[in-house]
């Protein structure tokens, strides 16, 4: 079942922000599971609309939730074959979304056949776009399960954190992420009469220069050191003999918990006016770091991955971000699934024992919190 779940689900091209077609095949299998689902759409243009799915069966505690994404990235030239069109060839499984994240969600259905629910709630969060802005994904999706009355007691986010092997790794944590744009005016002049003139180029560098020189903290025991990159710096100048009348930079920082958006922004504002008290800043603060302290929730999924693979899994905060950060704030959560090596590249595969594999993980997972609520 779950092989065929997952081709259905790769085969409908929901590059974000997701809607439709993908939502309907999910629907499906959920209402012939029992599940109740409330589909909508949140959000306005440029950053919406984005369809959500959030589901359930069951109530009262426990509450387990498990959450993902149906959208994809844009699969990109030069694929062996149709991205949207699934297919097995050999031992694995091709298509855009086979690995991030298609294929973890069509474990998860498959795990509820394997498992009886005898009491509690499980519940789906499903939006089409956690690939995207994400401003009206599960953001969204949280306030519709308060409408609901429903809040989990924990929460796994099925994202392909496997490395080298499924059940090598275990997510427990994210790094926080902003991104800050910086202009720069100046008054644009003939270089030969530079009093005439307001160069904002030197102005920018030096604060740049500033910038880059920061430490931010040298690590913690569960994150590595925050860092702070300078992504793009553009003048748009094409006259050898003109003097600018802008210069602008964007940065990108990954924080660790020792820091919040705000506070970044602030320091890196500061920073920039002492040099230019014109300059426009500009910051987009995307996530908080976020930890889940090991215990019971991670306990849990590693006895689920030691009983069917063997291996005990590092719990890492490695990587990008991911909607875990807007979950964090409701329950524990922790991230796991397939292995990623594939995920945003061209001819996405993931071994169809891989997602069996998962799947009966999932299954033993939900069992286990079946038992300790007993």
């Amino acid at each position: 079942m779950v092989l065929e779940l997952a081709k259905q689900l790769i085969a409908c091209p929901s590059i974000t922000p997701a809607r439709g077609a993908v939502f309907d095949a999910l629907e499906a299998v959920l209402t012939a599971r029992g599940f109740q689902v409330d589909r909508f759409t949140a959000g306005e243009a440029p950053d919406g609309p984005v369809e959500n799915l959030l589901a359930w069966r069951g109530e009262g505690a426990p509450h387990f939730a498990f959450a993902g994404h149906v959208d994809v990235v844009p699969p990109g030239e030069g694929w062996s074959a149709d991205p949207f069109t699934p297919e097995v060839r050999g031992e694995l499984l091709y298509g855009r979304g086979a690995v991030d994240m298609k294929g973890a969600l069509a474990a998860f259905v498959a795990a509820l056949d394997r498992v009886e629910q005898q009491h509690g709630t499980i519940s789906l969060i499903i939006t089409g776009d956690e690939e995207g802005p994400a401003i009206f994904g599960t953001r969204a999706l949280i306030g519709r399960m308060a409408q609901h009355g429903l809040k989990p007691d924990l929460c796994l986010v099925g994202e392909p954190t496997s490395v080298a092997r499924l059940g090598d790794t275990i997510k427990i944590g994210r790094r926080g992420s902003v991104n800050i744009w910086i202009e720069v005016p100046g008054t644009q002049g003939h270089v030969a009469y530079p009093h005439l003139a307001d160069n904002p180029v030197p102005k920018l560098v030096r604060a740049l220069g500033a910038i880059d020189a920061i430490e931010l903290d040298r690590g913690t025991d569960w994150f590595q050191p925050s860092n702070i990159e300078i992504t793009d710096l553009e003048v748009g100048n094409p006259a050898t003999n003109v003097i600018p009348a802008r210069a602008k930079a964007r940065l990108s920082i990954r924080f660790n918990d020792l820091h919040r958006g705000d506070e970044l922004v602030a320091r890196i504002a500061e920073m920039v006016l002492a040099e230019a008290p014109s300059a426009i800043v500009r910051p987009v603060v995307s996530g908080e770091a976020f930890l889940t302290a090991p215990g019971e929730l991670s306990e849990l999924v590693s006895a689920a991955i030691q009983e069917k693979t063997g291996i005990t899994p590092e719990l890492s905060t490695s990587g990008g971000t991911s909607d875990a950060r807007f979950l964090s704030k409701l329950c524990p959560v922790v991230e796991f699934g397939l292995p990623n090596a594939t995920m945003h590249k061209l001819d996405e595969a993931v071994a169809v024992s891989d997602l069996e594999l998962l799947a009966e993980i999932y299954a033993d997972i939900l069992r286990r919190v079946q038992v300790s609520a007993r």
